[in-house]
């Protein structure tokens, strides 16, 4: 590790610590609202904040940097391990409440995602976390969206009072599996790493109680808990919190007022994907069990992108597996909102998806004995199995039926993707064209459908996060027209 012997500037803490926040794609906001006070700055709102995408799917709207880039700890994965040759940087909480409120000032973010390496130990780092964040709320009066890393190992009342504090919180599992956890992460332990989320949710759920809310999980009734973990040992069992040692500096902390939410955000996680050998079954089996266990608001899938030269890791140069990453995502939809579980979606027989074709195509094609299905007389539930039929369609559906009979051109017009959905409905017992029930036909037809989207996804032009100091190295010089187009707004 390199050590930088003369200070730093925040300009050049901010280069190396955005840059080194990019890998961690856990970062949307969404689910909590604050209408904007008098002597504050910002607001948030349920919707979300508007966000900016770079062509690999990460978010820069917040301001999305870490506390720090030096680290105790030497997972193999990470650029931030401890035996990395490179410039590390550490910001001060002030200098973190500086950046924030400039650049809010200044319209070029909406809000903070905050997280870290681990610098000295967990309690120490995330009080450090801890005191940025309470100057932001408290002395600068920062009323925006804040999303912050819970530290693993870290005292609980630490993480309780952040979580009045912070929007949203979240920990990294990283590998969805106790081997993949002890190949690349050997001094990790799953339970160290769950115990925080068991804390937020505990706290989330009180929370609701104090205020006569229905403590019931966010997530629909679809999802059951699955009967067997497909793990030698499940680290995601249900923990019961330690007693973990009181900080020295705890009675320094505020007290909870009631009244204010905990984590009305909610708390996500994330996990790479491709760095170890677990199929999709096991990543979709763990993201299922997370969900039904602790309540989270979403898992994110990382793409792995090879950083390091280690014998355990893919090679140099390997190309990131962006569409498995977005078949994930797809499949985690359809547990969240159609219904599906992830024994139904995959299997031991067959526990990778095809990623030439998205998850509900892949399970229909595997499932044809149950389509074609009648348009007028099939239930919700049914509908919502149906390739290219949404949330939305299906209940637009099933109000329209009521009327009268549907027939394609209606359902064109209600937003069904016929061009998915022709392959398994009939109307009024009849097919859009003569199309052969046949799992081969049908996925020729629909890999060729979407071979173009595919290629785009797995071959985006640039892997690269956008920074807010992007210029692409354009050289041109500025123009009178420029100028004065400035000037009046037109750019």
């Amino acid at each position: 590790m390199e050590t930088v012997a003369f200070e730093l500037s925040l300009q050049e803490k901010l280069n190396i610590l955005a840059d080194a926040a990019k890998y961690d794609v856990a970062c949307t906001s969404s689910g909590s609202s604050r209408r904007g006070r008098k002597g504050h700055l910002g607001n948030t709102v349920s919707a979300g904040i508007c966000h900016s995408f770079a062509s690999d799917g990460r978010c820069i709207s917040l301001l999305k940097i870490l506390f720090t880039n030096e680290c105790i700890f030497d997972c193999k994965y990470c650029l931030n391990r401890s035996s990395n040759d490179q410039p590390r940087a550490t910001f001060t909480p002030e200098e973190i409440c500086t950046l924030v409120t400039e650049f809010y000032r200044r319209n070029y973010i909406e809000g903070l995602f905050l997280s870290s390496g681990i610098v000295k130990s967990p309690t120490y780092t995330m009080e450090q976390m801890y005191q940025a964040i309470y100057l932001l709320r408290t002395k600068y009066r920062f009323n925006g969206y804040i999303h912050v890393k819970a530290i693993p190992g870290a005292p609980e009342e630490l993480i309780t009072q952040m979580g009045y504090l912070a929007d949203r919180m979240s920990v990294n599992l990283e590998l969805p599996t106790t081997e993949g956890l002890a190949k690349l992460a050997p001094h990790k332990k799953p339970e160290n790493l769950v115990r925080p989320l068991r804390h937020i949710q505990d706290h989330i759920t009180r929370h609701r109680l104090a205020i006569g809310k229905d403590p019931q999980m966010e997530r629909s009734n679809g999802n059951r808990y699955l009967p067997h973990t497909i793990f030698k040992e499940n680290p995601y069992q249900r923990l019961s919190a330690a007693k973990m040692p009181l900080l020295s500096s705890a009675a320094s902390l505020p007290s909870a007022d009631p009244s204010v939410p905990f984590v009305p955000a909610g708390q996500s996680t994330q996990m790479i994907i491709g760095a170890t050998g677990e199929n999709d079954l096991q990543l979709l089996s763990t993201t299922q069990k997370l969900y039904q266990m602790y309540d989270l608001k979403r898992v994110f899938f990382s793409a792995y992108v090879p950083l390091n030269e280690d014998a355990a890791l893919p090679a140099l140069g390997t190309a990131p597996p962006l569409l498995r990453e977005h078949r994930l995502y797809q499949a985690d939809w359809l547990l969240r909102y159609y219904g599906f579980h992830a024994e139904e979606l995959l299997s031991p027989d067959k526990p990778n998806f095809n990623i030439l074709l998205d998850p509900k195509c892949d399970w229909a094609l595997r499932h044809l004995e149950y389509f074609p299905m009648e348009i007028n007389k099939a239930s919700y539930a049914d509908l919502l199995r149906v390739p290219g039929i949404g949330t939305k369609s299906a209940s637009r559906i099933v109000k329209s039926r009521r009327g009268s009979l549907l027939d394609f051109p209606h359902l064109k017009k209600i937003g069904v993707v016929l061009k998915r959905a022709k392959y398994f409905i009939t109307c009024n017992g009849k097919m859009m064209h003569r199309i052969p029930i046949e799992e081969d036909f049908i996925t020729q037809q629909l890999i060729c459908t979407d071979s173009k989207k595919n290629w785009e996804i797995d071959h985006p032009q640039t892997y690269r996060q956008l920074s807010l100091f992007d210029d692409f190295h354009f050289q041109a010089e500025t123009t009178i027209e420029d100028t004065q187009k400035t000037i009046w707004g037109q750019l």
